[in-house]
């Protein structure tokens, strides 16, 4: 039993991250950044062969310690495969991090017109019925990924960063907290845990001398900061995130997304998120500010 055991804790000691999604989602770009910060990449591996790679990595020791493996969709196999692969990693002592990417219909279609490419699952059918089959395949995937990515609105740069910011620690374990500012009119984060409401703050759009400032501009974030209630919203969401954190590593969640809005996330939610993303690395949390749609306007 103790040599099963021992045998069990080296396999969880191989970090491996299974990358899947919609086709056109950013698949090859958080490849190139799992490359970029050390990983072993295995790009279109079939699902069927997951457990034969994983059980390769582990035997390699440290050259394939840390191995992703992008996934291969076009199976219409797919969902049954990954999570019965999923869960044969599992029972062999491996402890997978399953990534989805996801993005907008339309997104979707516009990256796949501006490459004249074909979606893999359209046939004779227009890009939206090849979306829209997708989507039902991967519907399984996506319930059980432990984290989803919408790169709706991530140009390559943006989501690298992410996917860099998220597995380039050594202690890829910990909770990650992205904070991330976005604007109401250009609609929710889908991939948003916790949304919060910056509204309730006056605009410094109305000020004529912050009007063409950002939130990361020292007026407008001490303008927005010194409002009424502003200081207590971010004392009371970093004990929030503070306090829940454990229960999350505990339940081995290990990405969470706090959305910051206001109307056009320029100003309020900005300056929030970059406050928050403060306070909570001042209490020994992993967090980083990203701001979604500054700069759209």
């Amino acid at each position: 039993m103790g040599e099963r055991q021992t045998d069990e804790l080296d396999r969880s000691d191989t970090t491996l991250v299974i990358v899947t999604g919609v086709s056109g989602g950013g698949r090859s770009t958080v490849a190139r950044a799992l490359e970029n910060v050390g990983f072993y990449v295995v790009d279109n591996l079939p699902q069927t062969l997951m457990l034969e790679m994983a059980e390769l990595a582990f035997k390699a020791g440290d050259p394939a310690r840390r191995t992703a493996m992008v996934l291969d969709v076009r199976s219409r196999a797919f969902s049954a495969d990954l999570t019965g692969a999923v869960h044969a990693l599992r029972e062999r002592g491996f402890h997978p991090h399953v990534v989805f990417l996801d993005a907008d219909d339309d997104v979707l279609i516009r990256r796949f017109e501006s490459v004249r490419r074909s979606h893999p699952l359209q046939g004779d059918g227009r890009l939206a019925d090849g979306i829209e089959a997708e989507r039902k395949l991967l519907q399984e995937a996506r319930d059980q990924a432990d984290v989803i990515i919408d790169t709706s609105h991530l140009n390559v740069n943006q989501l690298r960063r992410r996917v860099e910011e998220m597995f380039g620690g050594e202690d890829a374990r910990r909770l990650k907290v992205t904070v991330l500012s976005f604007g109401f009119k250009y609609g929710l984060p889908p991939d948003a845990d916790f949304v919060l409401d910056a509204r309730f703050l006056p605009n410094p759009f109305w000020v004529p001398e912050l009007r063409d400032l950002t939130g990361r501009d020292e007026p407008v974030s001490d303008y927005v900061l010194g409002q009424h209630g502003a200081v207590p919203f971010v004392d009371t969401y970093a004990r929030l995130v503070v306090g829940t954190a454990p229960g999350f590593e505990r339940e081995g969640k290990r990405y969470l997304t706090v959305a910051v809005g206001c109307t056009g996330g320029k100003h309020r939610s900005v300056a929030i998120a970059e406050e928050l993303a403060t306070r909570l690395r001042e209490s020994r949390v992993s967090a980083s500010a990203q701001h979604r749609d500054l700069g759209r306007e």
